[in-house]
């Protein structure tokens, strides 16, 4: 088993100018996918699927590589839409998350491993 990584400020801090990038992308990407899902299931029953097909599969991939990307780094996407992520770490010897959220200038919160968005404190 893969012992988990735990963020520092100063980590999670350093990867957000590639959230800044990935997360609206994602946010895009997963909207496609639902946007193409609806139009493909009419255009089935004519063509197979067609352009909205391949839509649906850009969408897929750009999704796909984005989801592997934080999950290679241990961060977890709690909110596609509002670009919401938590980093694994620990304070004061308690298991905690620290919390960001897209359009934040820096990870500045954080909260319990039991509670989420709503219970958040500053750091």
């Amino acid at each position: 088993m893969t012992e988990e990584r735990l963020f520092s400020i100063a980590d999670a801090d350093a990867e957000l100018e590639e959230l800044r990038v990935r997360l609206p992308r994602l946010r895009e990407a997963r909207q496609r996918l639902i946007e193409t899902s609806e139009r493909i299931t009419s255009a089935v029953e004519i063509d197979g699927g067609g352009i909205e097909g391949s839509d649906w599969f850009r969408a897929q991939e750009t999704l796909k590589r984005d989801l592997l990307w934080l999950a290679d780094r241990s961060i977890l996407l709690r909110d596609a839409d509002t670009g919401l992520v938590d980093f694994p770490a620990e304070r004061d010897g308690e298991r905690v998350f620290l919390c960001w959220r897209l359009g934040e200038k820096r990870v500045g919160w954080y909260h319990s491993e039991r509670s989420g968005f709503s219970s958040r404190k500053p750091l």
